[in-house]
């Protein structure tokens, strides 16, 4: 069976079973064990990214209910949205932080969308609020206040 059929066979199965809802994310429909490995590892991976996000999720409440217990310096919950839109636990390391906001400022930046009207205007929407969340916990890790 040649790279084209096989590409054709996936793409019908899986429009075919578009909606269809079963007992994993992807179908396999076919007898080839190339593509069946395939398959199985695709969806190993999609079903240990769905576990990551929790286990993320369970290690940031361990982590900041560990910094509450332990008299470290906790931020306001104020600040709970603007740690998550640098897309970073709640009261995560100052490093932590700066890297997170420059790196999706790298991706969001303005210049970077110049060629396309409706991407530059998201874009810049997105730096804006990227740079007004990292601002007020620079001024928080600074003055002690939001």
């Amino acid at each position: 069976m040649g790279i084209w059929s096989r590409l054709e066979s996936v793409i019908n199965s899986y429009v075919n079973d578009f909606g269809n809802e079963t007992s994993s994310r992807l179908k396999r429909s076919s007898g080839d064990p190339d593509l069946d490995a395939a398959y199985d590892e695709l969806n190993d991976y999609l079903n240990r990214k769905e576990t990551s996000y929790s286990e993320k999720e369970r290690f940031s409440e361990t982590h900041y209910s560990a910094q509450k217990n332990s008299g470290v310096k906790l931020p306001p919950e104020e600040l709970r949205a603007d740690f998550e839109c640098l897309g970073v636990s709640f009261g995560a390391d100052a490093e932590t932080c700066k890297a997170s906001y420059k790196k999706l400022l790298k991706i969001h930046h303005p210049d970077r969308h110049a060629g396309h009207e409706g991407n530059f205007k998201k874009a810049t929407e997105r730096s804006s609020k990227i740079n007004a969340s990292w601002d007020r916990i620079e001024k928080w890790r600074k003055s002690g206040s939001v």
